[in-house]
């Protein structure tokens, strides 16, 4: 079978293809709850600037302060989605050390592919029965939307279910900084590989990484690196390879526009094989002539080569000779895990180091990362709770905290209660797979509100409204139905009868920071339902514990729980992490 000489044209148009018939009736129960926007991502509007930032101090020397409750649940929010008391009771059994490394092992082999989850009544697949694997099946146009969706039930799950580890939010993260769009690129597979090749890089060498994705199929179709010929050079990725993915734009000493063009002349002539999404040379394709830099890269000069991955190997060389790179990936790093704003202060005791050793080990990741997380400045207690929690925290840290699983009956409804879950992250504007485009989602880019353009009218109710529908209410498919389970959540803790208690150890799970005496008095009056004493919650939990097969006692406990838990995810505090 031939290879095509060029994809096909879902890939061309740049717009988002329709939803198939039976996921756009899947999100019906949800549209008078959610206000949805086109389901790919765009730009949010810009808010206002912060009237002030958090000064932040403190080294990268090891913390040597108190290792408790605080410390651990810090470590855990940031690395992590969400807050698991098995979790934290594992880290407060170990050093601080211990448990930095244990984030940072190696998490093993890479995760089974996708399966076959989206045959329904009106689709079939014609070539992947159900429950097998398609990630090396043929594209097929009707299918692929099925298949997109089937990878990011896969994702999702990989989040939901992620061991004592920082590799699913490091993957994230270098799916945030190279970023691809399934509403661009509708097909399943690339995406998948795609994924792969960052999960597998996610604690590796930079370097290595940034030669796998120019080569990855999902990037040299989304960027139209499969276009770039000598006769027609195409500077898409040439162009966000040095302003998007290594140099940045933070200094003003800056490559110059022929820069661009001469690195599009040095990326010319590499295909993509529609069979089995690999890249390969095409030498009729590629530019053999000589390739002139700057004074920026020191006058390089590029001589042509036959082997097209000679000249890559020389471009990247190149660009990773210049500090900037490591200084550009440190500060995303940096805004990452800890703040959005960086003053000279700490550019110069952070950023600086990190980037040293960051060349120093010739680009590995891990290191970085222990020296970050292991810092006093990461320790801090003022950072705690100056992180706006992503949608992907609210939707996944949610479910991980309250331990909620997500059910299958069949396939199917396997496949339709986690694409609520990925609408819901869409509504709040961070649908995995889909930022808004090459640059990334804004939190993490737009100068000066950054993590505050998470929050909007719009956005703000439908994270209250994610939360209110799975504490007071449900989720529905045809045959299962997902809720927080409120009484086991709470029966986890020491004292579940004593409401002081109780709240105390709720409000330490789900906030970054304590709150004040007021709110927790308000809060008892909640759970109260306004009655004088402590008894009534006492009692009533007492009954319950002494018959809970009782409808009437378990609905008085519960009720109880749900105003408690719904007017507590409604506090500003709960936005944090």
């Amino acid at each position: 079978m031939p290879f095509p000489s060029s994809p096909p044209a879902a890939f061309q148009s740049g717009d988002s293809p329709p939803l198939p018939a039976p996921l756009e009736a899947a999100l019906r129960p949800l549209t008078n709850l959610v206000s949805f926007s086109a389901f790919h991502q765009k730009e949010l509007p810009e808010g206002p600037a912060p009237e002030r930032f958090l000064k932040l101090s403190g080294s990268l020397s090891p913390f040597n302060g108190p290792w408790g409750y605080a410390q651990v649940a810090h470590l855990l929010r940031r690395t992590g989605f969400g807050l698991r008391k098995t979790e934290l009771n594992q880290l407060l059994a170990m050093d601080r050390e211990s448990a930095v490394q244990l984030l940072l092992q190696n998490t093993g082999p890479l995760p089974s592919p996708p399966v076959n989850n989206y045959n329904n009544p009106d689709f079939t697949d014609p070539v992947i029965p159900s429950g097998q694997v398609w990630t090396t099946a043929p594209f097929l146009l009707e299918a692929e939307p099925y298949r997109v969706e089937s990878w990011r039930c896969w994702w999702t799950d990989l989040m939901l279910q992620q061991q004592t580890s920082v590799l699913e939010r490091m993957t994230l993260f270098w799916h945030n900084h190279f970023a691809t769009q399934t509403s661009v690129v509708l097909w399943g597979r690339a995406a998948y590989e795609y994924n792969q090749q960052l999960r597998a890089n996610a604690l590796g060498n930079f370097k290595s990484m940034t030669k796998a994705v120019t080569l990855e199929g999902m990037m040299l179709l989304y960027l139209n690196g499969h276009l770039n010929t000598q006769d027609a050079p195409d500077e898409n990725y040439a162009r966000e390879l040095q302003e998007l993915f290594t140099i940045g734009k933070d200094n003003p000493d800056h490559y110059t526009e022929e820069d661009v063009q001469a690195a599009a002349r040095v990326l010319t002539g590499w295909r993509l094989n529609f069979t089995n999404n690999s890249a390969f040379q095409s030498v009729l394709e590629h530019d053999f002539g000589p390739k002139q830099f700057s004074a920026f890269y020191n006058n390089t000069l590029i001589p042509g080569n036959v082997d097209a991955e000679v000249e890559l190997d020389a471009l990247l060389e190149m660009i990773f000779n210049r500090p900037e790179v490591a200084e550009f990936i440190c500060r995303k790093l940096y805004r990452w895990f800890v703040y959005y704003q960086i003053d000279e202060q700490t550019e110069q005791q952070i950023i600086q180091p990190l980037a040293q050793l960051f060349r120093d080990e010739n680009y590995e990741i891990k290191p970085v990362l222990e020296a970050l997380l292991q810092s006093e400045h990461f320790f801090e207690a003022a950072q705690t709770g100056c992180f706006i929690k992503t949608p992907v925290d609210i939707v996944i840290g949610v479910l991980r905290t309250f331990n909620v699983t997500v059910p299958a009956s069949t396939p199917w409804d396997g496949l339709v209660m986690r694409f609520y879950l990925s609408s819901f992250m869409g509504s709040m504007s961070m649908l995995p797979g889909d930022p808004p485009n090459v640059a990334g989602w804004q939190a993490f880019r737009q100068f000066p509100q950054y993590y505050r353009i998470w929050i909007n009218g719009d956005t703000l109710r439908n994270r209250n409204v994610f939360t209110d529908v799975l504490a007071a209410s449900y989720l529905a498919t045809d045959n299962d139905v997902m809720r927080i389970d409120l009484i086991e959540f709470v029966s986890q803790f020491d004292d579940p009868g004593d409401p002081v208690a109780l709240i105390e150890e709720v409000t330490l799970q789900l906030l970054p920071q304590p709150l004040s005496a007021t709110k927790k008095i308000l809060l008892k009056s909640v759970l109260l339902s306004g009655l004088p004493s402590d008894y009534y919650w006492t009692s009533a939990w007492n009954a319950y514990l002494d018959n809970p097969t009782n409808p009437m006692l378990k609905e008085v406990v519960n009720n109880r729980l749900i105003l408690l838990h719904y007017y507590l995810m409604r506090l500003p505090e709960f936005q944090l992490g």
